[in-house]
């Protein structure tokens, strides 16, 4: 059987993603500390929600230590900021109610940090006449 000599209409297609995939490896492999993607990315992952006492925030934070970690709140948001060798983090999570940030309670094991708050609950009550 004599081989087919029209052109395999896939043949862009496939060219074109390997290119894609070859310009995302060479990304990542020449981005060194301090580069724009040298963050935790897709690796992390935060959630922030309500609980019956309070509000809590579980965040994944891979290749980093305890002693690395800084956490600062202002009774709406949190900022998690981690810096290691290979690794930084810095983001600003909106919590879902407003708490007492002095009530916070942090707590950090194998790369997962749990941050806990009691709600604020200073609201005036307001007497309509």
């Amino acid at each position: 059987m004599d081989r087919d000599d029209r052109e395999d209409p896939f043949g862009d297609f496939f060219e074109e993603i390997e290119r894609m995939m070859n310009e995302m490896a060479n990304a990542s492999a020449s981005a060194g500390p301090g580069a724009e993607d040298a963050g935790f990315g897709s690796e992390t992952h935060v959630d922030a929600y309500t609980t019956d006492d309070g509000v809590r925030l579980i965040a994944d934070l891979p290749a980093v230590s305890k002693e690395e970690i800084s956490l600062q709140c202002d009774g709406e948001a949190l900022t998690i900021s981690a810096v290691s060798d290979r690794r930084e983090y810095d983001e600003t999570v909106d919590l879902p109610a407003p708490v007492d940030e002095h009530s916070a309670e942090a707590t950090f094991n194998n790369g997962i940090l749990e941050v806990e708050f009691d709600r604020d609950d200073d609201s005036a009550s307001i007497d309509l006449s």
